[in-house]
């Protein structure tokens, strides 16, 4: 046996040669401990005693060279120095790290990163995975709305805890997060060929005439078939793998600012992803409609109704028991859940305004009462005055609705409740919003899309894009511009329309004979003799017609 003192531990060299004629190691009279390359170096390294008073040390064996073992000796040596020299739980804590890791064999933990989590106060040999860190960092959110929690959960429990969670939360790499993507999208390929699958069996279905013993064969056998198969589902979309990596890397941006995590990298903000896109906004316009009902197929998802179109949905909603709320949807663009929630004490017929300061929120197919979407959320809606009179009648109607329930009212304050008095129910609302619209004859468009129509009438009526903003309950009017861009776009183009309108022009026949008549002449278009404008000269327009 070899040994070499270090200041501060010791550098040992051994081997398992025997003395073939005792059958004991030859310890440090082998015979070939004259050649350094002969046996394996191991270090050792006295630690700080137990908080029980035991005595410990550092011992790791199997490096191939004392440069090695000294090396890994050195790193030991600048951890246990990292405590000032009047901080005994520091050095203790680092005593304990150390001996956890000879116990495990882990490679030492990286010297920058121990220095800010000592100095920080966090644990040092702490081996947290990303699915402990993810529910901590979750279940200590303050604040989050319903719909916000749930974001956060689904792209937990669904998609990060399934790829990532039994990682090092201090291992975690791009190439992790890049291969969990790659998975997600492999999944989607998967899930789409699955669908069409189904979806041709049920039209093969469809065609099997249903009388018959060999079709009745033929659709019990498909039927069975189809049942075996999976389920219709939803791709993982490309925003909702942006909305993924956005969960993960706020998750690890408290980790960092926490001093869990070495401070400068976070993971999640070097991966790459296709660019997210966010659906535009169109009007029902004529040729829209026309190539909806030959395909069936909607130009955008979110749809807007011109003026005219919603003209005739209130038309056919009026004098139904919930038309004040139809009216706060299309002209003042509330939410659903916020059209749903308003008391009667956020009603103000004198100052004809609402307050927004609740909303309903559907959680599954529960019903739960929150705060607005947002901060800005929480704003005084005002109203035009025929809307105010609606919500008086509204009164009325709720008045009359009571008798008959009795005792059994429930009286929950709400301006637009069930006729038991009881909440509504956000899913129901959007149900009953679809029969409404086909009811009415109308294109289809989203609930939703009512707040879309209101924001184009109020921006087609001049109002400044500000008040819009704070109108819809943006926190910034850029936010409603770029919403909103398609639209104006569309506005744009019947303005341009508009302004070509106010000026007289001639009727087309006779410009087109005016054009013939020039290029035979070589005479410029409204020198010949004769009235060629728009004007009431009949003898001169009479002339071009009959040239």
């Amino acid at each position: 046996m070899s040994t070499k003192a270090n200041q501060g531990g010791t550098v040992t060299r051994r081997c398992s040669c025997r003395n073939p004629e005792t059958g004991k190691n030859w310890g440090s009279s082998c015979p070939k401990l004259s050649n350094r390359r002969h046996g394996t170096w191991s270090i050792r390294h006295e630690l700080a005693n137990r908080p029980d008073g035991t005595r410990r040390e550092f011992r790791r064996s199997g490096f191939a060279s004392s440069t090695e073992a000294t090396t890994e000796l050195g790193k030991v040596r600048a951890l246990l120095a990292l405590p000032d020299a009047d901080d005994p739980e520091g050095l203790l804590a680092v005593c304990d790290m150390l001996e956890a890791c000879a116990a495990s064999k882990d490679v030492l933990p990286d010297y920058d990163g121990t220095r800010e989590r000592l100095q920080a106060g966090q644990p040092l040999n702490a081996r947290t995975l990303v699915a402990e860190w993810l529910d901590e960092w979750l279940g200590g959110k303050k604040g989050l709305r319903v719909g916000g929690y749930k974001r956060y959960e689904v792209d937990i429990r669904v998609h990060l805890k399934p790829h990532l969670g039994e990682l090092r939360l201090d291992k975690l790499a791009v190439k992790h997060l890049n291969r969990m993507f790659d998975a997600i999208n492999e999944r989607n390929i998967e899930i789409q060929e699955q669908n069409a699958q189904r979806r041709a069996a049920l039209a093969e279905l469809d065609e099997i005439p249903w009388k018959g013993l060999e079709n009745r064969a033929r659709r019990k056998a498909l039927k069975a078939a189809i049942a075996a198969m999976p389920p219709f589902r939803r791709v993982t979309s490309v925003n909702t793998q942006h909305h993924i990596r956005d969960t993960l890397r706020a998750a690890l941006n408290v980790a960092i600012g926490q001093r869990i995590l070495p401070s400068g990298y976070n993971a999640a903000e070097h991966v790459e992803l296709l660019p997210g896109t966010k659906p535009k906004a169109l009007l029902w316009a004529d040729e829209r409609i026309a190539e909806w009902k030959r395909t069936s197929v909607r130009p955008s998802p979110v749809m807007v109704w011109t003026p005219e179109q919603l003209g005739t949905f209130l038309d056919h909603i009026l004098g139904h028991r919930l038309e004040a709320m139809w009216r706060l949807l299309a002209f003042r663009g509330v939410r659903r859940g916020e059209g749903c929630a308003p008391r009667w004490t956020d009603f103000s017929a004198k100052n004809r305004s609402l307050t927004i300061a609740t909303q309903l929120v559907q959680d599954g197919w529960e019903v739960h009462e929150g705060l607005p979407k947002t901060n800005s959320g929480v704003r005084v809606v005002a109203l035009d005055t025929e809307t105010v009179e609606s919500i008086e009648a509204r009164r009325l109607i709720q008045e009359a609705e009571k008798t008959p329930w009795g005792t059994a009212w429930q009286d929950t304050g709400r301006i637009f409740t069930e006729e038991d008095g009881s909440l509504l129910h956000p899913g129901k609302i959007s149900d009953l919003f679809d029969r409404l619209v086909a009811e009415a004859g109308l294109p289809p468009i989203r609930l939703h899309d009512l707040r879309h129509g209101a924001a184009t009438l109020m921006l087609a009526a001049d109002v400044d894009i500000k008040v819009v903003s704070e109108t819809l309950g943006h926190s910034d009017t850029r936010i409603t511009r770029d919403i909103y861009q398609s639209v104006l776009d569309d506005l744009a183009r019947e303005a341009a329309e508009a302004v070509v309108k106010l000026v007289p022009r001639a009727p087309q026949a006779i410009r087109s004979v005016i054009a013939q008549r020039a290029a035979r002449t070589d005479t410029p278009i409204g020198s010949a003799p004769g009235c060629a404008c728009a004007c009431s000269c009949g003898a001169s327009q009479g002339a071009a017609l009959t040239a």
